[in-house]
């Protein structure tokens, strides 16, 4: 079974790494999570605080330690800036073996790859390492973009979960997008 002792690894892609997040992400994290484009269908209010930002990553890394999530912050390899975050919000491997991923991305850096790039190494992760089966991703179907970034992977969109969430005074639906673990390895080779 998998353990990742509440350390949050390091992984190296092209042009970006994945790493635990700090104190020090929580202002340019503050930037995006209080950005009402980047937020807009996190389903979760905008930021307030730089202070709120350092919460989230404070909890964030304690349900690592408490192998209850796992997110890493998204940083260019080239100038160590941080571009937002991505990960695990939950997985279950016994009996079930499936994790359902989340991410976000500042702005400024959409439609360069970066996500993509991100994506393909929390892919191989969940599957290689956390011995995953399967991995669900819970997208508005208001997100286009999102999307058509797990389609690109070979994501299934299974079906839709009626008012699935509750956002502010009232409820989401959300799309159930899954890719088995046979279907990742298929379209690899």
């Amino acid at each position: 079974m998998y353990k990742c002792g509440g350390d949050i690894p390091a992984l190296e892609g092209e042009r970006i790494r994945l790493r635990r997040m700090g104190r020090r992400d929580a202002e340019i994290m503050f930037q995006y999570w209080s950005d009402p484009v980047v937020t807009k269908y996190m389903n979760v209010p905008a930021f307030a605080s730089v202070q709120e930002a350092w919460e989230m990553i404070s909890l964030l890394n304690g349900l690592a330690e408490s192998e209850d999530a796992l997110r890493f912050g998204i940083e260019l390899k080239e100038d160590r800036k941080l571009i937002g975050s991505c990960g695990f919000n939950v997985w279950e491997l016994s009996g079930a073996y499936r994790g359902e991923i989340g991410y976000d991305l500042g702005l400024e850096y959409w439609g360069h790859g970066y996500m993509s790039e991100a994506l393909r190494m929390l892919l191989a992760y969940g599957y290689e390492t956390m011995g995953l089966n399967r991995i669900e991703a819970l997208v508005d179907p208001r997100n286009k973009e999102s999307r058509k970034l797990l389609q690109a992977f070979g994501f299934t969109e299974e079906g839709l979960l009626r008012e699935y969430q509750q956002v502010g005074n009232g409820f989401v639906d959300l799309l159930m997008c899954a890719l088995l673990k046979q279907e990742y390895y298929s379209a690899e080779a």
